[in-house]
């Protein structure tokens, strides 16, 4: 350590690509995803301590690619060092400094300082947050694909002892197409709560049509999710009303400015918090205004690997108070690159043996 510095003064950034292989494509109602296509970061801290952070972009949210995140990082890794990472927050700010586009690349750098600065400190990340907790209940997710594959899926879920489902919906042949598959699914799961997460992807005609054909036979949903437009506040409140059924704001709710304006036109149930869309920082505030709102709150992720994810999982248990998680997508990785993270057994997430930091290290030289 350099005479003077801090343990925890940032010695060294670096940055790379991360392409992860998926099983299979992972279909939403706006297309399928071949591949993850993130961005790994590490930092170094004077005493030695390196800490890593994952971004994993999602154009949908605000545009923001692998390409640009790399770029955003890169430029980044000059000024942040010499800072202390105690101060990751407004290193995060300053790297957004109010530029849409650089979520996921501001998550990723917070969580390695965090990461580093818990490391160094022997203090784990989800007692950081707060030491609320160190479990959740997450869901899996049915993709969109055929019924026959949404059956397969679901009898896989049910054996695997998650205890709810996940059904994306959107499909390019309607309504009729996404009942056959939800039918599909609570055939092989009967009595297994279902969130039906449309991706935004729904127009407010095929929405009530989906929900006249859910009632027609029988299926209650515990949630939908972000079945309409992300601006269409509106459409999203008659939906509500209509279906009687919590709705969920994903696409919706980036920042604490869209959490205040959802809550403020009672459009949203739940808000699904994201550290990718804007940030670690961000979704403090986000969770906040979700609280004095008496809105809920559901953890989820984009297409992430486990040290995403087990950080997620650090956020939510640590903070305490979500009802609903959706921390599954590990599980359509090809290949885990990490080693470490959090610990899942059926639906149950566990991070309570992480000693310091997320606890999550790459296997061989990703960096």
């Amino acid at each position: 350590m350099a005479a003077g510095a801090l343990p925890t003064e940032v010695s060294a950034v670096r940055v790379a690509p991360l392409d992860m292989a998926l099983r299979a494509p992972f279909g939403i109602s706006r297309g399928a995803q071949e591949a993850a296509a993130n961005v790994l970061v590490s930092v170094e801290l004077a005493d030695g301590s390196v800490g890593y952070g994952e971004a994993a972009p999602f154009p949908a949210y605000n545009g923001e690619t692998q390409a640009g995140a790399l770029r955003t990082l890169l430029e980044a890794a000059g000024w942040v060092r010499g800072r202390d990472a105690a101060d990751w927050r407004r290193i995060g700010a300053e790297l957004q400094d109010g530029a849409r586009g650089r979520g996921s690349a501001a998550c990723a750098l917070e969580t390695a300082l965090l990461d580093a600065a818990g490391r160094s400190a022997g203090v784990p990340l989800w007692r950081h947050f707060g030491g609320a907790g160190t479990e959740l209940e997450t869901d899996m997710t049915v993709t969109l694909g055929s019924s026959a594959d949404a059956r397969e899926a679901a009898l896989h879920i049910r054996g695997q002892g998650f205890r709810t489902i996940k059904v994306k919906v959107g499909a390019p042949g309607g309504a009729d197409e996404d009942l056959d598959r939800i039918c599909a699914v609570a055939g092989e799961a009967p009595g297994i709560p279902l969130i039906l997460d449309g991706n935004a992807g729904l127009g407010r005609a095929g929405a009530s049509r989906l929900v006249a054909g859910l009632r027609a036979r029988g299926i209650a949903p515990a949630l939908l999710e972000q079945w309409l437009p992300r601006d269409d506040l509106e459409g999203m409140r008659a939906l509500r009303r209509e279906s009687g059924w919590p709705q969920a704001a994903d696409e919706g709710v980036s920042s604490a400015a869209d959490a205040r304006l959802l809550a403020r036109k009672g459009a949203a149930d739940v808000f699904n918090v994201k550290l990718m869309k804007a940030g670690i920082g961000e979704a403090l505030e986000v969770v906040s205004v979700a609280r004095q709102a008496g809105i809920g709150l559901m953890i989820g992720g984009n297409i992430e690997s486990v040290l995403a994810m087990t950080v997620s999982a650090c956020f939510a248990a640590g903070l305490g108070g979500f009802r609903y998680a959706d921390l599954d997508t590990p599980l359509f990785l090809a290949q885990n690159p990490f080693e470490g993270g959090y610990r899942l057994d059926g639906g149950r997430v566990s991070v309570g043996h992480i000693g310091a930091g997320h606890g999550v290290r790459p296997r061989g030289l990703l960096l």
